[in-house]
């Protein structure tokens, strides 16, 4: 279970990555696929910067917990941080969208990374706070066992 989580996490990361760097680099092209038209010009569309700057710093958090294996904090940050795409989802539908893309593009987002939230908290269930798991003491020393491999 630990690899499929570690295979949804990195794909949060990724998109998170993905699309901060659309954001900054495209602007306009990369807010064709977001759902919302018609798109800022001028001065406003330094919101493309400052969606693209939100996505990376989303993104770079959850990559800097997955790096130091601080998996819990992870699955804390990344259940926190669904309401950015349900916020967008929101966005979407109140300001023009179709609430076909919004469920399409925002609402995948919201329920991937809520699935790797859950599956992160389930992977900590029985883990003690030095790292083993429950029934993986030895009961007479209170040392942990080593894990057979």
């Amino acid at each position: 279970m630990k690899h499929l989580n570690t295979v949804l996490v990195a794909l949060t990361v990724c998109a998170g990555l993905f699309f901060g760097l659309n954001f900054l680099v495209l602007g306009a092209g990369a807010a064709a696929g977001f759902g919302i038209e018609p798109w800022p010009t001028g001065n406003a569309a330094g919101y493309y910067t400052v969606k693209g700057v939100r996505d990376i710093a989303y993104g770079l958090t959850a990559l800097v917990l997955l790096v130091q294996g601080q998996r819990r904090a992870l699955a804390w940050v990344l259940l926190v941080d669904a309401v950015i795409p349900a916020g967008d989802m929101i966005a979407v539908m109140t300001h023009g969208g179709t609430v076909g893309q919004a469920l399409a593009v925002h609402g995948t987002a919201v329920v991937l990374v809520l699935i790797a939230s859950a599956l992160l908290f389930l992977e900590q269930r029985g883990v003690t706070r030095d790292g083993a798991r429950d029934g993986d003491r030895d009961t007479d020393r209170g040392a942990p066992v080593p894990a057979a491999r």
